[in-house]
């Protein structure tokens, strides 16, 4: 993708920080505030996989000095944040009989507490920003009851109360706090779980089925809905989940014939 300059476009002079950025929704919604005219910084455990013209910055969002260093960074390379996406996490599958409680522990630790962690230590760059958004990743899985996912279905059930809560909290502050709820995503993880299935056409085949539109969605899309959350555009927009998820959560079709 060209690199853009940060001060045109929808963004201009604005600085992003991404945390799980250096692959599938992370990096489209980096690649997308970068295009509309960001400085963004990418928060992963491999910054070196982070390509230009985003900055790599290393954070393991489940240890606070990690988590402060990379803020640290941030603020000495940039000076400045206006836009934090929280979208590191990790997924689960099975029942609740089938993750053992350090597995819970670890789910989490990176896709709850992970954005409590990272949200705090950035709280004082954002308070100082003259546009602050704050936009976390979290699922169709918050709001369906989804077969053989329930830690992962916690865990974003957890995120989507956060989001609220957040919002509530942080709004006579001047940042808005939002989430996206996307439907199953056409990403790596995905692409390694179809992978591990026994018939992995079938089960792409099943999965893009229960979505209305009849496929997966693009982390581009995802990406889109990302932007516009963080975006000057939705200054009136905060503790709002926008479902990205091809209408499965809110449409109820007939079979087709």
């Amino acid at each position: 993708m060209p690199e853009v300059s940060a001060h045109t476009g929808e963004f201009g002079g604005l600085v992003a920080a991404v945390t799980g950025g250096a692959s599938g929704i992370g990096l489209a919604a980096a690649r997308a505030l970068a295009a509309r005219g960001a400085e963004v910084a990418v928060l992963d455990l491999k910054p070196d996989d982070v390509p230009a013209p985003l900055t790599g910055l290393r954070c393991d969002v489940t240890d606070a000095t990690s988590v402060r260093g990379a803020f640290t960074a941030l603020r000495e390379r940039y000076g400045h944040l206006d836009v934090l996406v929280n979208n590191a996490g990790i997924g689960a599958q099975g029942t609740v009989a089938d993750n053992d409680e350090d597995e819970w522990h670890h789910v989490l630790d990176v896709n709850v507490v992970g954005i409590a962690r990272v949200t705090a230590a950035a709280l004082p760059l954002l308070r100082a920003s003259r546009h602050a958004a704050v936009v976390n990743t979290c699922s169709i899985a918050a709001t369906a009851g989804l077969p053989q996912r329930a830690l992962y279905s916690a865990s974003k059930g957890a995120v989507l109360a956060l989001t609220r809560a957040m919002a509530a909290d942080h709004l006579r502050e001047g940042i808005r706090v939002n989430c996206v709820n996307p439907g199953t995503v056409d990403t790596p993880w995905v692409g390694r779980l179809l992978d591990a299935a026994p018939d992995p056409e079938a089960e792409r085949a099943a999965l893009s089925a229960r979505q209305p539109t009849g496929r997966l969605v693009t982390a581009e899309e995802v990406a889109g809905a990302i932007a516009y959350l963080a975006s000057p555009a939705s200054g009136a927009t905060t503790g709002t989940a926008l479902a990205v998820d091809g209408g499965m959560d809110a449409l109820r079709l007939r079979p087709a014939r």
